[in-house]
């Protein structure tokens, strides 16, 4: 009994002191903690000795930061073929090392090249090809000269079929989906070989003084659905890899590349409120997609294709420009801009509408998710000075209030032609009726222009009940008032009040043909007060 409790309570001690009960063991043998020190020492002297790898300048090959990773991990992962180190043991490509074995035999044969001279060159370079990846490559020597070899044949072989046209029908690489899923595989950034390793094996199998020209323009031709600015092949394109060619075909020519100098932007109004304030959406002509322009109130965008695969390319080139380009990275730039424009659905509704974004994939929601979620972790250094300045000519475009309301009227009232019909034919007949009582007024006003301006004022007066003579009735104003009368007869009145001296007011109405209370009464009355009194005169 006493020795089942110890061996209950001995697990538990190990455990509180962190403590292995087989290290226990092995402790209380004579000499084991030299055993495991002298180990250990010798590990650590491996890691001490073992050759530093320099990193090329030539190229750079680097895995997906984790802040950019963690959003969309598959979009920087190979569906169907791994090229180099960094995927090359993932067992879900392994059976497509089988076709890339047979393009590899398929190269040797159309390049009549010496197995030997093409293992003899790979190794020369292996050291410079290790450098150009970011990560140590747990590789031996023999294994890591292999996998660049095979690869870098598979491509050369791939892009010669594709250029000459000169698969078969059975080739599994070439058939349906698979082919469009390889490409997409090779334009990966963690799916890369140097440019200058699949260069080199170029000129071994076609030697020739423009090498890399012939490389470049397979390269052009294989990947050109990618090249929207329809950018000729030339000597002068310089690439490191694969993904740096895809964003070579994004970017404006060097030469037109805008100064990066400015801050992020930090606040820009959405499409739709950009929209509610009068700017106006229309698709850019220029064959640059970055090249976004505001003028006179217009906002032109280049049309944007949204698809399956726009995220992983998007994703892919955003990676390189945080790893190799941060401070060049003009791709994250129009992204950037566009996530800015675009909040909720509403935004890519109307970027829909106006043509700018061209949406396969079926759902605006997903396409706004997508758009929005494309920045998540990303860091800037600068941003591009056109687009800055570009953000503060539309914010204050919003800003200001007469654009806002200008928007507002056309909105309401010439938004649509019947709209629009409307509204002219409510202005045309508002003017008709304006003219006409304008006129009614002119023929009614029967007295001399000094007067005109003093009548219409008694009019107006009255028609609030504010109607006043001074208390002191001048000539000119009794006769006013006279013609007052008359004027408010004409526009159909049937009475008109009065205050002030109601003797001269009277004196000034005698001959006018008005119905008076009791006339000679009031005006006794008025002698005997007095006092200014209200009169009431009704007209027949």
């Amino acid at each position: 009994m006493e020795e089942s409790a110890s061996t209950e309570i001995q697990p538990t001690i190990a455990s509180i002191n962190n403590e292995d009960p087989n290290t226990r063991k092995e402790a209380d043998i004579p000499g084991g903690n030299e055993k495991k020190n002298d180990e250990l020492v010798i590990e650590i002297r491996k890691m001490v000795k073992r050759p530093e790898i320099k990193s090329s300048k030539q190229c750079r090959i680097y895995m997906t930061p984790y802040p950019l990773r963690k959003w969309n991990e598959e979009a920087y992962i190979p569906q169907v073929v791994s090229i180099g180190p960094f995927h090359h043991k993932n067992e879900r490509l392994k059976a497509m090392e089988e076709h890339k074995e047979r393009y590899f035999r398929s190269f040797v044969e159309r390049s009549k090249i010496n197995l030997e001279c093409l293992v003899g060159t790979i190794r020369e370079m292996e050291e410079s090809i290790r450098g150009c990846y970011e990560q140590t490559i747990d590789l031996t020597s023999d294994r890591f000269v292999k996998m660049i070899l095979v690869d870098a044949s598979f491509i050369l072989e791939l892009f010669f079929r594709y250029s000459s046209g000169s698969w078969t029908s059975d080739d599994p690489i070439f058939v349906g989906p698979r082919a469009d899923a390889v490409m997409l595989d090779l334009l990966l950034l963690e799916n890369q070989l140097p440019f200058f390793v699949i260069e080199k094996l170029y000129h071994l199998a076609f030697p020739s003084p423009s090498d890399y020209y012939g490389l470049l323009k397979l390269s052009f031709e294989f990947f050109g659905y990618f090249n929207i600015q329809s950018i000729e092949v030339h000597p002068n394109v310089k690439i490191e890899h694969f993904t740096d060619l895809i964003r070579t075909f994004q970017l404006p020519p060097l030469e037109n590349l805008p100064k990066r100098d400015g801050q992020p932007i930090k606040h820009l109004y959405s499409a739709t409120q950009l929209h509610e304030a009068g700017v106006k959406f229309d698709v850019g002509t220029t064959e640059c997609g970055f090249h976004i322009k505001f003028k006179k109130g217009v906002l032109k965008i280049p049309s944007l294709e949204l698809d399956d695969h726009t995220e992983i390319v998007t994703r892919n080139i955003m990676a390189l420009e945080q790893t190799r380009y941060i401070k060049y990275a003009y791709f994250t730039d129009y992204f950037f801009f566009m996530d800015l424009l675009i909040n909720t659905k509403e935004d890519v509704d109307l970027l829909c509408d106006k043509k700018i974004l061209v949406n396969y994939l079926g759902d605006n929601n997903a396409a706004t998710l997508m758009i929005n979620n494309l920045n998540k972790g990303v860091l800037w250094a600068t941003v591009r000075d056109d687009y800055i300045n570009l953000g503060k000519e539309l914010n204050s475009f919003y800003e200001n209030p007469w654009h806002r309301r200008k928007a507002t009227l056309q909105r309401e009232y010439f938004s649509t032609p019947w709209r629009t019909a409307s509204t002219f034919a409510a202005i045309i007949l508002l003017f008709f009726t304006f003219i006409q009582t304008i006129f009614s007024i002119i023929s009614a006003a029967e007295f001399q222009t000094p007067y005109i301006l003093f009548e219409l004022a008694r009019v107006l007066a009255f028609m609030t009940e504010q109607v006043s003579l001074p208390n002191l009735v001048t000539t000119v104003e009794a006769i006013a008032a006279s013609r007052a009368v008359t004027f408010a007869k004409e526009i159909g009145l049937n009475s008109i009040v009065f205050d002030g001296e109601l003797v001269a007011i009277f004196d000034s109405l005698k001959n006018d043909e008005v119905s008076l209370i009791d006339y000679n009464h009031l005006i006794e009355e008025a002698k005997t007060l007095q006092v200014p009194l209200l009169f009431v005169v009704y007209f027949y």
